[in-house]
């Protein structure tokens, strides 16, 4: 079994050569089109920007002499392909073409060398580990271009080589970045890593340049023990050895609390955020201050993973568990993946954090490839709230009802008892008020009568009043009628957070309901008596830690259908229970769930075991991420017919084609004659993993050249997809 993800192919002899010290034949013209062209290595290799999987690959175009000294690799071109003018990006210069005839460079945006070596050379890793394009992945790894701030980029540049020539403040490197002389360190203070296996030693190797792996199961989401001051510290132990650091999260509101974090740790102007929700021209103008070398540390969302850092010596993700690490456009990368095949390129440290731990994290600490960075079990008592599970033998005893009831008696109890000391966090698995409903006399799923849809429940704005209305079309339904009895009263099949709340409210009438949900998010609440509903992922976070939390709807989130369901509710339970203050402070957490390994496992605070148990039996069946999976979805017969084509071995074994749950088209203005999707899913080992995935790339490039049937879509280890 590999211990991490495999390389990717050769792609077609790209040269990553810069111009510097390479001398080649001159070509004084073009004898077809007449352009002169440049003197010295007239042909640029093109990385051409299309969709098409037959076009991911290289085109060389001849350089005209007046873009000489422009189009160096790494700069933005405008080209022309089959007539048409498309962008894309040089990546070498060479001397000769195997091609007789070269059509001219169009043109050079900016000399900005925007792509790195490093970032083309993962770029092509991740498309060929996730059978995508590279034009697809470069999309994602280099922000859309603000010319105001290219020009003020060369300037610098300009300065910066100047002064190079005149002293010692700065060293040009190849390509037209300068590397500007480090902020000075800052000690990272006291270790936030006390009682933690094996932690120590990591950070002492980061500091002295070395780059280990680690997997880090974190305590706290709040306080100066928190998993945010505790990445921050990692980071500052690696900037010591003069090396940079990308960490890279699923959300803005993770993003704010490591952003503070590392403002308290390390120098000002010494990191930079990269996300594309500061807008365009503050994410590009971060993005060529690190292309600069000016800032060596990044922190943001997916697209932080390719940022050019020099010297990069660390790379994170935090709770990769999260689905938000995956991309939402073709190849569907997830981050995690992606920086597990940077620190191959550029030979790093990893550390893979989170309050709980994914499987696949799990199996870097099982093949041997990471260490576990775990609190041994005194630590993790004295550090963590004390939870209980109202599906205990002993519970259930006080209150047999509690298995019945949503708001069990010891849940309320504690609350009541929690509240006079700070907030309580109530936790829920849906939005909305009554987010599903149903006859009341036979129990029939309430549809609308104009599109089929599920019906709702739900607040008018600014009203009081609750109104019945259709999830799909929106549609206010007044009188129900089921067509099954003709009953014509419903009841609610699930309870939202705002209905929740509403409950809440009348049960505590002299304390503060805030809700955190939907819309309306929250990311900080104040440290005063108040209950905090809050759906799962939405929970705030209160400076000195919350009383209690209370976990309900876990029956739901357990029953989804999804071989990750347990993984991700205990997941869940963990980021909420780690709000909590610790049970030497009167912490409590209450889980409302049926007895389950994941209840036993949050209440021995034991994730770890949890991810050890569950890879040893995905590793027997044959699941992932034991082993690598592919979905093919589309219309049947192509399904079947890109299925043989692929010629797998006996060892890859296959699943379908089936229809996808859920593809017949139902919506308002749907054709009901519509074929449904199909998806048949191909379970691989690692070892066969290059040949699989190369191969499904190669078929979706020869399908396309031939325009044989309709496209295929191709997603390789989808979370939702099993």
């Amino acid at each position: 079994m590999e211990q991490h993800p495999e390389p990717s192919p050769d792609q077609g002899g790209v040269q990553l050569s810069l111009l510097s010290g390479f001398v080649g034949r001159e070509r004084k013209a073009d004898p077809h089109s007449g352009v002169e062209l440049a003197p010295l290595l007239p042909v640029a290799q093109v990385a051409i920007d299309s969709p098409l999987p037959h076009l991911d690959r290289i085109f060389d175009y001849s350089v005209p002499k007046a873009l000489d000294a422009d189009a160096q690799p790494g700069v933005r071109v405008r080209v022309k392909f089959s007539g048409q003018d498309l962008n894309g990006f040089l990546v070498a210069r060479v001397a000769e073409s195997a091609s007789e005839r070269l059509v001219p460079l169009g043109r050079v945006y900016s000399a900005v060398p925007v792509l790195a070596p490093q970032v083309l050379q993962l770029a092509h890793r991740v498309a060929a580990r996730y059978s995508g394009t590279v034009a697809d992945v470069l999309r994602v790894a280099v922000p859309p271009r603000v010319a105001s701030l290219d020009k003020g980029y060369l300037q610098k540049v300009m300065a910066h080589q100047a002064a190079a020539a005149s002293s010692d403040t700065g060293a040009e490197v190849p390509g037209g970045h300068v590397v500007l002389d480090p902020v000075p360190p800052a000690h990272p203070g006291h270790s936030l890593f006390t009682g933690y296996t094996h932690a120590e030693e990591f950070l002492t190797q980061l500091a002295m340049g070395a780059s280990p792996k680690g997997v880090l199961q974190s305590l706290s989401g709040y306080g100066p023990w928190s998993w945010h001051h505790q990445l921050a510290q990692a980071v500052a132990n690696c900037r010591l050895s003069g090396r940079g650091a990308i960490v890279v999260v699923p959300d803005l509101r993770d993003l704010d609390l490591l952003d503070h974090a590392f403002s308290d740790v390390l120098p000002a102007g010494s990191f930079v955020k990269l996300t594309a929700d500061d807008g365009p021209t503050l994410r590009y103008d971060n993005f060529l201050r690190v292309l600069r070398g000016e800032v060596k540390i990044v922190i943001g969302t997916r697209s932080a993973a390719y940022a050019p850092v020099h010297d990069l010596g660390l790379v994170c993700c935090w709770d990769d568990g999260d689905e938000l690490h995956i991309e939402r456009r073709a190849p569907y990368q997830h981050s995690r993946d992606v920086l597990l095949l940077r620190s191959e390129v550029e030979d790093t440290a990893v550390l893979m954090a989170g309050h709980s731990r994914s499987i696949e994290s799990q199996r870097l600490v099982a093949t041997g490839w990471a260490q576990s960075l775990a609190a041994g079990r005194p630590v993790a008592r004295t550090a963590t709230a004390r939870v209980i599970s109202t599906a205990d033998s002993y519970e259930q005893e006080r209150d047999p009802l509690a298995s019945l009831a949503r708001l069990p008696h010891r849940a309320w109890e504690s609350a009541r008892a929690a509240l006079p000391s700070g907030p309580v966090l109530v936790q829920v698995a849906r939005t909305g008020y009554a987010p599903a409903l149903a006859c009341q006399r036979c129990r029939e799923v309430a549809r609308c009568t104009d599109c089929a849809g599920p019906l709702m429940q739900a607040r008018a704005d600014g009203s009081a009043e609750v109104l019945v209305t259709c999830r799909w079309c929106g549609r206010a339904e007044t009188q129900f009628s089921c067509p099954s009895c003709g009953n014509r009263s419903l009841r609610a099949l699930a309870v939202g957070a705002s209905r929740t709340a509403e409950e809440l409210g009348r049960a505590f009438p002299s304390v503060t309901v805030i809700s955190s949900a939907g819309d309306h998010v929250k990311a900080v609440v104040p440290d005063r008596p108040a209950i905090v509903v809050a759906t799962v992922g939405a929970e705030p976070v209160a400076p000195r830690g919350y009383a209690a939390a209370l976990l309900l709807d876990g029956d739901s989130l357990l029953r989804r259908e999804s071989l990750r369901s347990g993984e991700d509710t205990l997941r869940r339970w963990m980021n909420a229970a780690a709000l909590v203050r610790p049970a030497k402070e009167g912490g409590v957490v209450v889980v409302t769930a049926d007895d389950s390994v994941e209840v036993q496992a949050l209440v021995r605070w034991d994730p770890a075991g949890y991810a050890e148990r569950e890879f040893g039996l995905r590793h027997e069946l044959g699941l992932p991420p034991a082993v690598r999976v592919a979905s093919l979805t589309g219309a049947e017969a192509d399904v079947a017919a890109f299925t043989a084509a692929l010629k797998l071995a006996e060892s890859v074994r296959i699943i379908g084609p089936a229809p996808l749950a859920g593809s017949y088209a139902s919506g308002p203005g749907s054709d009901p004659d519509d074929a449904p999707d199909y998806r048949t899913l191909l379970f691989f080992p690692y070892s066969m993993a290059a040949a699989v995935t190369g191969a499904m790339r190669s078929l979706k490039a020869a399908n396309a050249a031939r325009r044989i049937g309709s496209p295929v879509q191709v997603r390789c280890d989808g979370v939702d997809v099993i």
